[in-house]
């Protein structure tokens, strides 16, 4: 009876070891999912489509031995195999492939001659093309062909965003060139040079600006601004406050006035992001110049030898703040002289106190037979201006020399 019980409690021995070949496949199948996750997770790290397309042809190619490429025309004439990895002579004939691309659909599509399958490269509705697999020997298994379906469909995710993103960008482009206005004509007296850098890859404007505009009596009013953040708003703030700046300095109002009045028209737009701004008026026939500062770094001016020195200029609020306190300051600009205008972009380095930026600009030399072309040439190279982490903003600016009228030189007839 006891022997009897016990074999009762004891499960047989056959079940013992079926549970246990349980717990191995189970083991063997969550190994198997791990892995499939881990090399899913490898396709699509970019925003980048061939990259993708790249990644996924590589997994499969590792997951079945063979190779695996991309096809995505529809016509035997427009058909090629792209990011192919693997052995790329066991592939089918491209006809067949793109025979296939033209009417997979959602379906999985096999060789008919051989081993090679087709899965389509397919987000929702969105088709991109097919995956070709194929090796030397042996049948797709179900588990091989649910894999590559899986890879498929992760890729083609990610190429829908890529595409998605480079769309964007696309748009976003063509409105920051709608917002990318030309700055206006100095007067001919003035020779002017203006560089813009925007800080990364897609930005073609961001918050940085230069303008000049004529006034009367051969003046010219030379602008540099920096509204705050560098995207697609600070673009369209930057507008605005390029467009006030021309409509006030149409009045021909002194440089500190004319940011008192930006300030009063950006302080009354709550949306509207504040900026630092410099205006400097050339007066050619004084021989002077004045600034006034919104926040703003100082000019350099570089003299008739070649050595550079920042203007002292006095510092009001930025603009937007509503706070005024603007004050003009006036120097002599001889004619050898060559003003440059900046934005903070062209000489700050994170973690740099700013007067030891403000200090590498100024040890700058320059041959005095230097253009203003090349003066702004010298200063990016020198500041290394392309690896900035801002926007960069800058102008350079010297009055021309132009030859005396005839009668000067050859008197009164």
């Amino acid at each position: 009876m006891a022997r009897w019980l016990q074999s009762f409690r004891r499960p047989p021995m056959v079940h013992a070891v079926g549970r246990a070949n349980a717990s191995a496949a189970g083991t063997g199948v969550s190994s198997r999912l791990t892995a499939l996750r881990s090399t899913a997770a490898g396709i699509g790290t970019t925003l980048d489509e061939e990259t993708t397309c790249s990644e996924l042809t590589s997994a499969v190619s590792d997951l079945i031995g063979g190779a695996a490429a991309i096809v995505r025309g529809g016509t035997e004439t427009e058909s090629v195999y792209e990011a192919v990895s693997g052995d790329a002579a066991v592939l089918p004939d491209i006809a067949w492939a793109a025979a296939v691309v033209r009417r997979v659909g959602s379906r999985v599509g096999r060789h008919e001659a051989g081993p090679a399958l087709c899965v389509p490269l397919a987000s929702g509705e969105d088709h991109y093309g097919v995956l070709v697999c194929a090796r030397q020997e042996g049948v797709f298994t179900r588990s091989e062909t649910d894999a590559l379906a899986l890879f498929a469909e992760r890729a083609a995710s990610h190429v829908r965003h890529a595409r998605e993103y480079d769309r964007m960008g696309r748009i976003v482009g063509d409105l920051q060139r709608a917002l990318l206005a030309e700055p206006g004509r100095p007067h001919p007296n003035l020779d002017v040079a203006i560089r813009y850098l925007p800080v990364g890859h897609r930005a073609l404007v961001g918050g940085d600006w230069c303008e000049t505009v004529r006034l009367h009596f051969g003046r010219t009013l030379l602008v540099v601004g920096d509204v705050m953040g560098h995207s697609i708003e600070a673009a369209v703030d930057m507008t605005a406050y390029r467009s006030a700046l021309r409509y006030i300095a149409s009045a021909d109002l002194p440089p500190h006035r004319v940011l008192r009045q930006l300030d009063d028209i950006a302080s009354s737009e709550s949306d509207r992001r504040p900026a630092t701004c410099l205006i400097v008026r050339v007066d050619p026939n004084r021989g002077q110049v004045t600034l006034a500062s919104a926040g703003h770094l100082p000019p350099a001016v570089i003299d008739g030898k070649g050595d550079t020195s920042l203007l002292p200029v006095p510092v009001g609020p930025p603009l937007g703040t509503g706070l005024g306190g603007y004050e003009p300051a006036t120097y002599e600009l001889d004619a050898e002289s060559t003003l440059v205008l900046f934005t903070d972009g062209l000489v700050e380095h994170r973690g740099e106190d700013i007067d030891q930026s403000l200090d590498r600009l100024a040890r700058l030399h320059f041959n005095a037979s230097e253009g203003v072309e090349g003066i702004l040439d010298t200063v990016l190279a020198r500041l290394d201006a392309r690896h900035a982490e801002d926007d960069v903003a800058v102008l350079a600016a010297r009055l021309r020399h132009r030859p005396p009228p005839v009668h000067e030189v050859f008197g009164h007839a």
